[in-house]
C-alpha cells in the first residue's frame, strides 16, 4: 500500500469494471478510501472485494449517474458520510453508433445525461464540499474519439466528447481559486468491456494494427495518468487532457475509413 491519496476520499463513478475499476483500486492502493459508484451491484461488489481483500478502504454505492437528482444526493451523503470529498472521477460512460442522419433523441439524451451533463452535475455537487477543505481534484474520462479524432457512426458519441473538453476549459477557470483542479484524460483503444463491440466487429488484430503501438492499451494504464491527476503531483495542472492511445491518432496513423 502507497501513501499518495492517504486520507483522501474519492469517488469514482462507472467503477464497476474497465478504466474505473482499475482506477478505484489504484486509488484505493495509494490510500484513498474509494466510494465505488456504478450502475451494476453485481459490478461493484466484486470491485469492492478487490480492494478490500487487498487491505484497501472502500464503499459501494449504486447509482445510475444519468439521474441528476441521485448523483447530486450521492455527493452530499458521501461528503457526510466520510467527513469530507477530495476527488471525483468521473468516468461512467454512454455508447452509441449511429450515422448522423439516423441520430434519435432518445440516443443523444442519454449520451449527453451521463457524458457532460453529469460533468456539471457531479462538480457542481464536489465544489462546496471541496472548497470548505481547501481544494480538491475533478477528472473526467474523455476520448479522443471527439476531441482528436473519429469515425463514421460516432457522431453523437464523438460530439459528447467533444464537449467534455469545453467544460474542462471552462471549470478549471472557474474552479482555480478554490484549489480545485479540473483535468481529463483521453483514453485511445483500451481493452475493457465497452471496446468489445468494435473488437467483436472489426477484429482485434486489426484494430491493433492500427495503432503504432501495435497493442490495445490497458486500463492499468489510464489509472496511472488518473493517480498523478488525482495526487499532489499535479496541484499545477488544470484545464488539460492527457491522451493515452499508444500513438493512435497521430497524423501519421492510418483511422478506420471504412466504419459504419
Amino acid at each position: 500500500m502507497g501513501h499518495r491519496l492517504a486520507g483522501k476520499v474519492a469517488i469514482v463513478t462507472g467503477s464497476g469494471q474497465g478504466i474505473g475499476r482499475a482506477t478505484a483500486i489504484a486509488f484505493a492502493r495509494e490510500g484513498a478510501t474509494v466510494i465505488i459508484a456504478t450502475r451494476t451491484a453485481s459490478h461493484g461488489e466484486e470491485t469492492l472485494a478487490r480492494i478490500t481483500e487487498a487491505g484497501g478502504k472502500a464503499l459501494l454505492r449504486t447509482i445510475d449517474i444519468g439521474d441528476h437528482a441521485a448523483a447530486r444526493a450521492m455527493v452530499d451523503e458521501v461528503a457526510a458520510t466520510c467527513g469530507r470529498l477530495d476527488i471525483v472521477v468521473h468516468n461512467a460512460a454512454a455508447f452509441g453508433r449511429m450515422r448522423v442522419e439516423e441520430a434519435d433523441m432518445e440516443t443523444l439524451d442519454r449520451l449527453f445525461n451521463v457524458n457532460v451533463k453529469a460533468c456539471f452535475t457531479l462538480s457542481a455537487a464536489a465544489l462546496p464540499h471541496m472548497r470548505k477543505q481547501g481544494g480538491g481534484r475533478f477528472i473526467v474520462t474523455s476520448s479522443v474519439t471527439g476531441p482528436k479524432v473519429t469515425m463514421p457512426g460516432s457522431g453523437a458519441y464523438a460530439t459528447s466528447k467533444a464537449a467534455v473538453t469545453g467544460f474542462v476549459h471552462t471549470a478549471a477557470l472557474e474552479f482555480a481559486a478554490d484549489n480545485v483542479t479540473v483535468n481529463a484524460i483521453e483514453p485511445g483503444y483500451i481493452d475493457t468491456p465497452a471496446l468489445q463491440g468494435l473488437t467483436a466487429r472489426y477484429g482485434r488484430a486489426r484494430i491493433e494494427g492500427y495503432i503504432p503501438a501495435k497493442r490495445l492499451g490497458t486500463p492499468e494504464e489510464i489509472a496511472g495518468p488518473m493517480l498523478f491527476l488525482a495526487s499532489d503531483d499535479s496541484s499545477y495542472v488544470t484545464g488539460e487532457t492527457i491522451v493515452v492511445d499508444g500513438g493512435a491518432r497521430l497524423p501519421e496513423s492510418p483511422v478506420f475509413i471504412d466504419a459504419v
